[in-house]
């Protein structure tokens, strides 16, 4: 598993899924928890709708991870299909500026840019295209977002599996969650470079009111 998640997710990807799955979970006990009965039916109420929660938005940042890996390879295709069709070189070059990443542009100067922007158009040129629609590497790729939307947010629900009272179960819940929001954003402070206690207190702060705001609006 640490090796598959990390293959088809870049560090970024990977915890703001897991941010949102967390966010998510918490709007949705948080609402739930101002309706729940008490008793066994009040937990399974709550473990319910914290587990469907994990199911739905795993599926959903599932679907929309093919939907985004179809819709980049089109992109791709397009360009592909538009610089062998374009009648000079000129024309060539423009439509492969366009699309290279203006940060790793200012990395180069301009002869060292003008140099990469000519060795991708030779290689675009001699490229064969292949149009697929979906590949298995898109559904793996979605698997790995349903499967870490999943599982970081399973500890949400453990608190409801033993205690019997909901609303104290929902409140180890929610601390929980809450925890997991600053092990995030300490995670996110190894990428960025700054503080992490910062960064961990930062995270807390925002996700907390990503919910309220949620909560406020409905849920």
């Amino acid at each position: 598993m640490k090796r598959f998640v990390p293959r088809y997710l870049d560090p970024a990807s990977r915890l703001g899924e897991i941010l949102f799955g967390l966010i998510m979970v918490l709007t949705v006990s948080l609402t739930a928890g101002f309706a729940v009965d008490e008793g066994r039916a009040g937990v399974r109420e709550l473990l319910l709708a914290v587990i469907g929660c994990n199911v739905a938005w795993g599926l959903i940042d599932a679907a929309m991870y093919v939907m985004n890996a179809i819709t980049v390879r089109s992109g791709k295709v397009r360009l592909v299909a538009a610089v062998q069709r374009a009648t000079d070189s000129a024309t060539a070059l423009a439509l492969i500026r366009d699309e290279i990443e203006p940060e790793l542009q200012e990395l180069l100067d301009p002869a060292e840019n003008e140099a990469f922007i000519s060795s991708v158009l030779r290689h675009i040129s001699r490229a064969q295209i292949t149009t697929r629609t979906l590949t298995r590497d898109d559904l793996y790729g979605a698997l790995a977002c349903f499967v870490l939307v999943f599982f970081s947010c399973l500890p949400a629900a453990l608190p409801f599996l033993f205690f019997s009272e909901p609303h104290f179960a929902l409140r180890v819940s929610n601390f929980l969650l809450v925890g997991l929001l600053f092990v995030v954003g300490q995670k996110w402070a190894q990428y960025l470079g700054i503080n992490r206690l910062a960064s961990g207190s930062i995270m807390v702060l925002v996700g907390l009111a990503l919910v309220g705001v949620a909560v406020l609006l409905g849920g």
